[in-house]
């Protein structure tokens, strides 16, 4: 579970976008704020699976198949605005608005509530692990959701100290700046086109 979370953390998405931009934007203090909204986002996606979002999803599969669609759509948009001429790269520097606390705050729950990637995570790929023959399957699922928070939190603190630094590196080094764009677009738009592939199948039991 924890190299399964590690790997989507660590796959260029709605959430390390923003929390690069504020934190490059307005400082690492704003960054660290976005992220415990993004937290409380996973807090959320984790309770709504474990009470049984999941179990409509199964009784209705048209909608899991559509959220795939929609999230696969997100980020292949995405991926084209990266990767198209004039895109950029979610290291460059760009002039934002000084936000207050309380809204980095929303902003970053917000984020990760639209996330498809935080959907598709305990939706999809959580209950893949839960094992009923270890007991309470509620239980299984917080505490893999609790792992996977936990994964998410200190990869995403790291990205944010360290994204003012990235920014600082690649405008030196303009031509390192369009291969890292490159590269987070084709991420992008492989996650996505992953996505659209999966997008048939149903949420399984």
């Amino acid at each position: 579970m924890a190299l399964v979370a590690l790997g989507m953390v660590l796959t260029p998405g709605p959430n390390m976008i923003y929390l690069i931009s504020r934190s490059i934007g307005q400082g690492w203090r704003a960054g660290m704020v976005s992220l415990g909204g993004t937290m409380v986002g996973f807090v959320v996606y984790m309770t709504m699976a474990n009470v049984g979002l999941s179990a409509v999803f199964l009784l209705v599969p048209g909608l899991f198949v559509g959220l795939k669609v929609v999230g696969a759509a997100y980020l292949l948009h995405l991926a084209w605005k990266t990767l198209r001429p004039g895109g950029r790269s979610p290291f460059e520097t760009v002039t934002l608005p000084k936000d207050s606390r309380s809204k980095l705050f929303r902003m970053g729950l917000v984020t990760n509530l639209l996330n498809p990637k935080a959907a598709i995570m305990y939706l999809a790929l959580i209950p893949q692990f839960v094992d009923p023959a270890r007991g309470a399957a509620m239980a299984q699922g917080f505490v893999l959701g609790g792992v996977q928070i936990t994964v998410s939190a200190v990869v995403n603190t790291a990205i944010v100290l360290a994204a003012g630094g990235i920014a600082a590196f690649l405008a030196g080094r303009p031509a390192w700046m369009v291969w890292q764009r490159r590269v987070t677009g084709t991420l992008l738009g492989a996650v996505g086109v992953k996505l659209a592939l999966d997008a048939p199948a149903p949420a399984n039991a």
